[in-house]
C-alpha cells in the first residue's frame, strides 16, 4: 500500500487489561525498531475500551516498561476512550451502508442460542436473529431506549483473503466466522472497530502484532473493503514457546515486563534477547547492540517458526552486557539493588566510592542485579555469622586452625602497607611450609573474614575491607574455634 516514499508508521496498541509481559514488549520491540530503521513514526495507543476488565496501574506499568527498554514513541499515548465519538460516528456510517445492523439480542437469548449450538456440536456463532430487522423496526426499538448492540454483517458465502508479509496469502471461509459485535450497548466500541478506525485515521502502514491475532485480521480486512479504506501491511510475527515448546506461560518465565527490571536484569539485554525471539541477523551473531539491529532490522528477516523463550540464554546474555559495563557504570547501576536488598540493620546511605570498590570485585561473576544483596553483605555488614565447623578447611583441627589464624594476624599487622601486594607477601609464606598448603591457609582466611567458603579473590577483597574490619574478623574467629568441643579440636 506504500510507495518510496510514504513515511513507515507503526503503533503499539497494548489494552490496560493486564500488566506488560515479555510478549507485549517483543511487539512494542519489533515495531520500534521497524520505525526506527526506516526513519518512520512510532505511536503509543492505548486500547482502554474493555472497561470491565481494566487494571488499575496498568497504564502506568505500560509506559514505564517502555522508558525502561529505551522505546520512546514519536506520538501518543492517545487513548481510544477519549475518541468514542468516532467510532459511534463510524459504527452508523457501516449502518447506512448496509455494512452492519442493530442486534437487540438479550444476554438471555445469546446463551441459549450458546449451548443448543453446543448440544448440536456446532461452532459458537450468532445466529444472525436480528440480521432482518426492517429500519422502522429498529428505529422504534431505538426511540424506545432498548439497549442494542451494532453487529457486522459478515458475508455468509465466499472466502475472505488477505496478504500478510510473514505468512504470505492468508484466506478463510466467511461460513467460520462470525457477525461480530463492532459497537457494545454502553457505547463503547470492541477492538475490532476501534482497531481498525484508529489505524486508518492514524494512517497506520504497518501492523505488527502476534501471531494470535491472525483470527481477527478477516474482520479486519472487511472493515477496510467496507469502509472503501485501503489497508495497512499486515505481519503477524511468529509465536513465542517456552523451552517445552507448549505456549508460553509464567512457569516459563513469562513474567512482566517490570519484574525482569525487579530481578536485574538491563534493559539493553532484554532488548538484544526479545529481538532475537523471531527474528535473526544471520544464523550465528547473538550480541547486538541497540544501533546494530536498528541498522539492519527488516521484515525480510523475521521468521515464520515459533521462537523459544530461554531463560538461561536470557541470563548468560545479560552476564556477558554486565560484564561489558564500564566499572563505575556497573557500580551506579548495582547501587539501587545494594540499597534494596542487603539487610535493613546495614547503615543507609551506601556510599558510592565504597559500593565502587566493592562491584569491582564482582563484576565477572553477575549474572543478575539482583544478586548483589547476597553475594556482597559481608562488605557491609559489621558481624559475621557462620558455624566455627567452616574454619577447619580440608580436615585442619581446630587447634591447627587457631595457631594458622595467630600467625596470619601477626603477619598482616607486620605489613608495611594494607594493599594486595603487601598482603600476599605477608600470607602466602605461611601456605609453603612445611605440611601446609596455600590452599588450606587462603581458605580460612577467607571464611575468617566473610563467613563464606567461595568469595572474590582474597587480598584484594581484604584491601576493599580495610585493616580494622579484617583484624577484627580475624579475632573473631579465633574466638569462635574456642567455643568448638573439646572433642573436635583435635
Amino acid at each position: 500500500m506504500t510507495d518510496s516514499q510514504t513515511t513507515v508508521r507503526v503503533r503499539f496498541a497494548p489494552s490496560p487489561t493486564g500488566f506488560p509481559h515479555v510478549g507485549n514488549i517483543r511487539t512494542a520491540l519489533f515495531n520500534w525498531l521497524f520505525a526506527r530503521h526506516c526513519g518512520g513514526r512510532f505511536i503509543l495507543r492505548i486500547e482502554d475500551t474493555d472497561t470491565a476488565r481494566r487494571v488499575e496501574g496498568a497504564v502506568e506499568a505500560i509506559v514505564d516498561g517502555l522508558e525502561w527498554m529505551g522505546l520512546d514513541w514519536d506520538e501518543g499515548p492517545i487513548f481510544q476512550s477519549d475518541r468514542l465519538d468516532l467510532y459511534r460516528r463510524e459504527a452508523e456510517a457501516l449502518v447506512r451502508n448496509g455494512f452492519a445492523y442493530y442486534c437487540f439480542c438479550s444476554p438471555e437469548r445469546l446463551e441459549q442460542v450458546r449451548q443448543e449450538q453446543s448440544l448440536r456440536h456446532v461452532p459458537p456463532r450468532y445466529d444472525g436473529h436480528c440480521r432482518g430487522l426492517s429500519k422502522d423496526e429498529v428505529a422504534s426499538r431505538l426511540a424506545a431506549a432498548e439497549a442494542g448492540v451494532i453487529r457486522f454483517k459478515t458475508p455468509t458465502e465466499g472466502e475472505t483473503v488477505f496478504q500478510d508479509l510473514i505468512r504470505g496469502q492468508v484466506s478463510f471461509s466467511n461460513s467460520t466466522l462470525n457477525d461480530y459485535v463492532l459497537m457494545k450497548s454502553d457505547g463503547y466500541p470492541t477492538y475490532h472497530l476501534a482497531n481498525v478506525v484508529d489505524d486508518h485515521y492514524m494512517e497506520i502502514t504497518h501492523i505488527m502484532r502476534a501471531d494470535e491475532w491472525i483470527s481477527s485480521t478477516p474482520l479486519h480486512a472487511m472493515l477496510y473493503q467496507s469502509f472503501g479504506w485501503q489497508p495497512p501491511v499486515f505481519a503477524h510475527l511468529p509465536m513465542i514457546l517456552g523451552p517445552d515448546k507448549s505456549k508460553l506461560s509464567k512457569r516459563h518465565g513469562a513474567t512482566t515486563i517490570i519484574e525482569y527490571r525487579e530481578k536485574g536484569y538491563l534493559p539493553e539485554a532484554v532488548v538484544n534477547f526479545l529481538s532475537l525471539l523471531g527474528w535473526s541477523l544471520d544464523d550465528k551473531t547473538e550480541l547486538l547492540s541497540r544501533a546494530d539491529l536498528v541498522a539492519n532490522f527488516t521484515l525480510e528477516r523475521v521468521g515464520k517458526t515459533a521462537a523459544v523463550f530461554d531463560i538461561p540464554k536470557l541470563d548468560w546474555m545479560n552476564g556477558m552486557y554486565i560484564r561489558a559495563l564500564e566499572p563505575v557504570e556497573f557500580a551506579r547501576r548495582a547501587l539501587p539493588f545494594l540499597e534494596r536488598d542487603l539487610p535493613a540493620t546495614m547503615p543507609r546511605p551506601l556510599d558510592f566510592e565504597y559500593v565502587c570498590q566493592v562491584t569491582r570485585l564482582v563484576q565477572e561473576r553477575t549474572r543478575l542485579l539482583s544478586e548483589l544483596g547476597e553475594t556482597c553483605s559481608f562488605f557491609f555488614s559489621e558481624d559475621l555469622s557462620y558455624p566455627a565447623s567452616q574454619l577447619l578447611v580440608k580436615g585442619l583441627d581446630a587447634t591447627a586452625a587457631r595457631a594458622l589464624l595467630e600467625r596470619v594476624i601477626s603477619a598482616v599487622g607486620e605489613a608495611p602497607l594494607w594493599r594486595v601486594p603487601q598482603l600476599e607477601a605477608s600470607i602466602r609464606p605461611l601456605g609453603e611450609e612445611p605440611g601446609m598448603s596455600t590452599k588450606v591457609v587462603f581458605g580460612v582466611v577467607r571464611v575468617a573474614i566473610t563467613g563464606r567458603s567461595a568469595a572474590p579473590p582474597l587480598f584484594e577483597t581484604m584491601e576493599v575491607l580495610g585493616p580494622e574490619r579484617c583484624l577484627r574478623r580475624l579475632r573473631a574467629a579465633l574466638a569462635l574455634l574456642a567455643s568448638l568441643p573439646q572433642e573436635q579440636a583435635h
